[in-house]
């Protein structure tokens, strides 16, 4: 099986602990890192120990004149994944761009075209959606175990600071452009990518940022005949215990990246109570609550893996054939501008001063 030759734009976190990462495991038979490209020379130097034999370049330009990269990974900063990748899009590379696909959805619909025009794979790299969390949600609202499911609730909260570039609106940042992706993904998963969704509520706030990009967002989402949508992506939450709650008419599940709970009821086994206009009564004929012992099961268990592992082999491998043999993917350009569009919606609503 031939290896992809791969050019990584970017040593930050991502380019370097989750892509560069991911190609050192055993994990990756498909790719081999041939070039990276960082503006620091001390980032460059720790390439080339990490990705023996690979060579580095201060300048993405670089990348123009060679004719044996099979895959540019680009995990620059957000505010420029438009343009580099339109750059390499024009000049015929393939190209994996990290997300926010874009700022806008404009920019999305771009270079979709722009990949069609010069007939070439764009891929952005939306790992959750491969996630087993997310999956085994799928699973089990596809196997109606939680009946007519009436709201999804997806939380990718936490309880700390930021002062980096990540905190600054002109870098196109901000939690919901950073974290959001992911959770706005899965909301629009849940509503099955429906083209009449809406925001039906939004807000976004500063709370613990250093910044003046947000670091509170709150949107609310759904579609005719949908569930309803709620997530959250919030710093200043020091109490939050899962990312999906699902409740549906029969039961709710609630997960974290780790871990599940499930608990349901089971048709037949709960005979329906006729509804009674009158006070209920008991033996005495004095007043009783209305409350009942339901027969209920209760699951819970554990995944295997994370969108960081399995998501992202997941991926990858989906990418290799897609460039190879020209597969489709699970998760398309077409799907993450829709959450741009989603983010972008939501700015547009909540617009922020910017500061810096």
């Amino acid at each position: 099986m031939k290896k992809l030759n791969v050019a990584i734009i970017g040593q930050g976190r991502s380019g370097k602990d989750i892509h560069g990462a991911f190609f050192r495991t055993e994990a990756n038979t498909y790719y081999t890192v041939k070039y990276v490209v960082d503006y620091d020379e001390v980032r460059r130097k720790a390439a080339e120990e990490i990705h023996p034999g690979c060579t580095t370049f201060a300048d993405y330009r670089e990348l123009f004149k060679l004719d044996d990269i099979d895959l540019v990974v680009n995990s620059t900063y957000s505010n420029t994944h438009y343009s580099i990748t339109k750059e390499f899009l024009e000049k015929g590379f393939n190209v994996l761009v990290e997300k926010p696909f874009g700022r806008t959805r404009y920019e999305c619909d771009d270079l979709i075209k722009t990949a069609k025009d010069n007939n070439v794979v764009l891929a952005v790299f939306q790992q959750s959606f491969y996630a087993p969390y997310y999956q085994f949600t799928l699973e089990k609202i596809n196997e109606g175990i939680l009946g007519d499911i009436k709201q999804v609730s997806l939380r990718y909260n936490s309880f700390q600071r930021r002062w980096d570039w990540q905190t600054l609106q002109k870098k196109c940042a901000g939690g919901l452009y950073n974290s959001g992706p992911h959770p706005v993904g899965f909301a629009l998963g849940f509503l099955g990518f429906d083209k009449n969704t809406e925001v039906v509520f939004s807000r976004l706030g500063l709370s613990m940022t250093s910044g003046d990009a947000d670091d509170y967002a709150k949107v609310i989402l759904t579609a005719p005949g949908k569930p309803v949508v709620d997530l959250e992506v919030i710093s200043s939450d020091a109490y939050n215990d899962y990312c999906i709650k699902i409740i549906g008419s029969r039961g709710t599940l609630k997960c974290n990246t780790g871990s599940y709970k499930l608990t349901y009821i089971v048709d037949g086994e709960n005979p329906e109570r006729p509804v009674q206009e009158d006070t209920l009564r008991g033996p005495n004929g004095e007043p009783k609550y209305c409350s009942e012992q339901l027969i209920k099961h209760t699951e819970e268990g554990n995944f295997g893996g994370s969108a960081f592992d399995v998501g992202t082999k997941s991926l990858y491998e989906q990418l290799y054939f897609k460039i190879t043999e020209g597969r489709p993917m699970d998760v398309t350009p077409e799907m993450a501008r829709d959450i741009v569009n989603v983010i972008e919606t939501v700015h547009a609503q909540n617009p922020l001063p910017m500061v810096y």
